[in-house]
């Protein structure tokens, strides 16, 4: 009976695994397939790669604290392990069914806690602690891209404005006795570098993942006992891949071009500021939501541009700025027939020749009209359904979770 009930909580582990990695490859490699820098294809196979990484290394801290922080390791019988799994699954699932990248983390601890709940076996202090961390998360990567947007954006979209060229980024030099990689036809070496640059960061995002949500899938039955913690983040990994290679392409078009009009290079700026705050949290056990940072970090980059149009010191004496303008997130999001607004995947600005950069203009000298805001930030209904699905997943799970085991005492 034992044994059955196992391979039952394998197959529900694997099923949570297959809607993480359903999830979380949008969310990693959605700027990359937007820009065409690499295929669905592509994008699976690098996500599984590096989300088993991240789980093979910082993810173990994340697992130990999901299977017996939270809530105490003997809560974890076999079958209260399968129904805490498949709660986290059934709910991750319905956010695929949509193509929403959902809070897999809060959708994990909120299982997790609906279990707590219900048995009265819920350690409010590492709670609490968690939940604090889901409120200074967000906060801190608002300011931290705030600041980027402020004073570095402009200066970085200078310097990695590149253009694409058509054909191949590289091809094959059979001249020689050996056949060596060499540049396509019109590709340059800032081209190569701002194309390799937006493989790497969704590397990055990836291990993130895979640190940050390996444990939602095994942690469990890891606390159990009845799994040990490397086969279980193998088994994880596994599953992550076979969802990157399938339902995942819905979230890939939802990420890569129905959420945002986000520049590419203010993708690789939101991607690197959330990633390194998860997998810092990740670092020292705290499962957070990459989608919940994300979001702040792209409302944080918009705000510091719109304001490069007022200078500290006019704030602070109370002078009335010569253009006044609102901030607006919007500035962020570049006119696509505005060739003046490089960023990695568009054309160098008129008459700024290759290898040099324009001149960005001094803090408040900066026209409110240079900043294009004809298309917003946010696609309003396509937000306001991510954020309508990733609020009712984890209360989805956590109700769900808490009603079992407050009804059903035996599990």
């Amino acid at each position: 009976m034992v044994e059955a009930l196992l391979v039952v909580g394998l197959v529900v582990a694997a099923f949570v695994g297959f809607n993480i990695g359903g999830s979380s490859t949008g969310v990693a490699f959605g700027p990359a397939v937007g820009s065409d820098v690499v295929s669905k294809a592509g994008a699976a196979a690098l996500m599984t790669v590096f989300a088993l990484l991240g789980g093979l290394t910082v993810g173990r801290n994340v697992v130990d604290t999901m299977g017996g922080r939270i809530v105490p390791s003997s809560a974890f019988t076999l079958e209260a392990s399968i129904a805490v799994l498949f709660f986290i699954g059934f709910a991750l699932f319905l956010s695929n069914l949509v193509g929403v990248p959902a809070s897999t983390s809060m959708t994990g601890v909120g299982a997790i806690a609906g279990l707590g709940l219900a048995q009265g076996n819920l350690d409010v202090d590492v709670m609490l602690t968690i939940v604090s961390y889901w409120v200074v998360a967000p906060v801190a990567a608002f300011w931290v891209s705030a600041v980027v947007g402020r004073y570095l954006y402009p200066a970085l979209v200078e310097r990695f404005a590149v253009g694409q060229t058509e054909g191949s980024l590289l091809v094959l030099d059979r001249s020689g006795a050996v056949p060596r990689p060499v540049f396509g036809p019109g590709t340059t070496r800032r081209e190569f570098v701002g194309t390799a640059l937006v493989v790497v960061i969704g590397c990055y995002m990836a291990f993130s993942a895979g640190a940050s949500n390996v444990a939602n899938a095994i942690a469990p039955l890891v606390g159990s006992g009845y799994v040990a913690m490397t086969p279980g983040i193998l088994l994880a990994g596994a599953a992550i891949g076979v969802g990157a290679f399938t339902i995942a392409r819905r979230t890939l078009d939802t990420m890569g071009n129905d959420l945002t009009q986000l520049p590419l290079l203010a993708a690789l700026v939101v991607e690197v500021v959330s990633a390194s705050i998860i997998t810092a949290l990740s670092a020292i056990g705290i499962p957070a939501s990459f989608v919940v940072v994300a979001t702040m970090s792209i409302v944080g980059l918009g705000w510091g541009r719109a304001t490069r149009t007022v200078r500290l010191a006019d704030t602070v004496e109370g002078q009335r700025p010569k253009r006044p303008q609102r901030p607006n997130v919007g500035a962020l999001a570049a006119d696509a027939e505005d060739e003046s607004v490089p960023t990695v995947a568009d054309p160098r600005p008129e008459g700024v020749e290759e290898g040099k950069t324009a001149e960005v203009p001094p803090m408040g000298d900066e026209d409110p009209e240079d900043l294009p805001a004809t298309s917003d930030l946010f696609e309003p209904r396509e937000t306001a359904r991510v954020i309508a699905m990733q609020n009712i997943v984890p209360v989805l799970a956590t109700v769900a979770a808490f009603l079992l085991f407050r009804f059903v005492p035996s599990l």
